[in-house]
């Protein structure tokens, strides 16, 4: 099996779920795809609770202390958003997506008018972006898959993928599809970035990453429940502060 296989296999899954999710999409009542929506913004919670549950962890507890998890993860997130708004890295994100939109064919992207067919393009492609780049199975799985370690945690990821991509489709449409570059890109980059490094960053900072990433996805299911629009995408850098911290919190003991 090649190095990027697992990437590969995610991306193709996200394709096929998006175009099913919005051929069945076009089927279903509004307020079916709100509810499916809605659904997935509480599997993403839970989802989210189990990855920042790693804080907890006694590897990384031993590495900075009884107390320093949580202020690990305290001072990733405040230092990444304070860097990705200075960086207006949602923004970005959210022009992308209507970058991208402006290069899909008019018959294919136009299922609104005007900016609400904007907004629901972008949407989807900044959500259904956030949802597939965040978690911890995209960290763990593409440096597995860089190690020459297997591509089972990315398997696992792309069929899960591949199925929250068909019910984000159904609701936000063909954004979601897009959403397969920034998978691409971001997984893809991880893995070249193992291959080359090699197994150099210890349990403790993957496990800082993991649980700073749980909090990034409470932020994606507050979107998706439409409790709150969090600028998750500001919070981005927070995933390579997390590690920093703990480095140099290690280094100082």
């Amino acid at each position: 099996m090649f190095r990027g296989a697992g990437t590969a296999l995610n991306v193709a899954t996200v394709l096929v779920g998006s175009g099913f999710g919005v051929l069945l999409g076009n089927r279903l009542p509004q307020r079916t795809r709100d509810a499916v929506t809605d659904g997935l913004g509480l599997v993403t919670l839970m989802i989210a609770a189990m990855s920042a549950a790693a804080v907890t962890d006694t590897d990384l507890a031993d590495a900075v202390g009884s107390g320093g998890p949580v202020l690990i993860v305290l001072g990733a997130i405040l230092l990444g958003g304070v860097i990705g708004s200075l960086l207006r890295i949602e923004e970005r994100l959210e022009g992308l997506g209507d970058a991208i939109r402006r290069r899909v064919p008019a018959s294919v992207a136009d299922d609104a008018t005007g900016s609400d067919q904007r907004h629901q393009f972008v949407q989807g492609f900044v959500t259904a972006s956030l949802v597939f780049c965040v978690g911890p199975l995209t960290i763990l799985g593409s440096l597995d898959d860089g190690l020459g370690r297997g591509i089972d945690k990315l398997a696992l990821k792309a069929t899960l993928d591949g199925f929250a991509a068909l019910a984000f489709a159904a609701s936000l449409g063909w954004g979601v599809a897009a959403s397969a570059l920034a998978v691409g890109v971001i997984q893809g980059l991880l893995t070249l970035a193992a291959f080359v490094l090699g197994g150099l960053l210890p349990e403790a900072h993957l496990l800082a990453m993991t649980a700073t990433g749980g909090l990034l996805l409470v932020g994606v299911s507050l979107r998706l429940l439409n409790i709150k629009q969090v600028p998750v995408g500001d919070l981005l850098p927070a995933l390579g502060i997390a590690p920093l911290l703990v480095e140099i919190v290690r280094a100082a003991r």
